[in-house]
């Protein structure tokens, strides 16, 4: 991959759109409840023949989180905090987004709107109250989409991290965003060589290993490339789009809940200037931690941190 394209690549992992697609704001909020059509021990099956593969660990009378991962990862990804809070008494959820990981891989609906709705499919089917939503990255959106079209009739506290809300593309309204040729970047990259560039980003911007000193932890570049070649490369594509060109400045605004926002000062991915820090001023008394010189992949980089952190929250009254 050229010099050009991993500048992309560390700009904006999370944040490309398809060409000549304008914003999408915050759909109506409350839609009809979504439900499962079918469901195993490990599979729910939307309205729409989807279907989403789901882990349900813990007890089951424990307090509910649930997490939803960034792009182009799955559930694997959140593997340790779900350990971690499944060992400490809480009931912990996670599904594989529409496209990614061993969900189905649909030609169409791979969007925001689609990626909440899925999420409450999944909260509605398990019959899961006073949830702590967890969001990373693109996941931080689904969460902030899921708030804006169904409320917090079912959540007790949310949590982003590392997250794209309130909005990544540079627009009139929005002059301290990303410009739209990056985004052109990477995705002309993903369809030039997918399997280059998710090796590309997590061995450099990632998780800073392109950082003078920084040791490349190859573990983790591998398990990071193995989870997004899993998902669907027209799913992954589009799922680019969903995210950056998403305007959630609304949704944000709809928030009731506590609310716990963590990112680290020096994400190359998702800048903390566009993303963290405007976030916890647009929600209602969201607390703001900041994690000096800490990559976009805290939750493996920081792990360790960003589990006491969730458990502090969780315990919070």
């Amino acid at each position: 991959m050229n010099t050009v394209t991993r500048t992309l690549a560390a700009t904006a992992l999370a944040l490309s759109m398809q060409a000549g697609l304008s914003a999408q704001a915050a759909a109506p909020a409350h839609p009809s409840a979504p439900s499962a059509v079918t469901r195993t021990a490990s599979t729910i099956t939307t309205a729409d023949g989807v279907q989403l593969y789901y882990k349900d660990w813990g007890p089951k009378n424990g307090p509910v989180v649930t997490f939803s991962h960034g792009w182009p990862l799955d559930s694997d990804s959140w593997e340790s905090q779900m350990m971690f809070l499944a060992d400490h008494g809480y009931r912990v959820v996670a599904h594989d987004r529409r496209g990614h990981g061993r969900s189905s891989q649909p030609w169409d609906g791979n969007d925001m709107d689609h990626y909440a709705d899925d999420l409450a499919t999944v909260i509605n089917t398990l019959d899961l109250k006073d949830v702590t939503l967890v969001g990373f990255s693109t996941g931080g959106g689904e969460v902030a989409r899921y708030i804006g079209r169904h409320g917090t009739g079912r959540v007790k506290k949310a949590v982003l991290i590392s997250s794209v809300p309130p909005f990544m593309l540079k627009t009139a309204d929005n002059p301290g965003g990303v410009p739209i040729e990056v985004f052109d970047g990477i995705r002309k990259a993903q369809l030039e060589n997918r399997s280059q560039l998710y090796k590309d980003i997590p061995s450099g911007p990632f998780y800073g290993f392109n950082r003078p000193g920084a040791k490349v932890n190859q573990a983790m570049v591998d398990a990071w490339w193995a989870q997004g070649m899993l998902g669907g490369q027209k799913n992954t594509y589009d799922s680019i789009a969903a995210f950056s060109a998403t305007d959630f400045r609304a949704d944000l605004q709809k928030f009731d809940v506590p609310t716990l926002v963590i990112h680290g000062d020096d994400d190359q991915i998702v800048p903390i200037d566009v993303a963290g820090r405007m976030s916890a001023k647009l929600i209602k008394g969201a607390r703001l931690i900041v994690y000096p010189g800490a990559p976009h992949g805290l939750t493996e980089t920081h792990k360790d941190k960003v589990n006491q952190d969730l458990l502090a929250f969780l315990q919070q009254k």
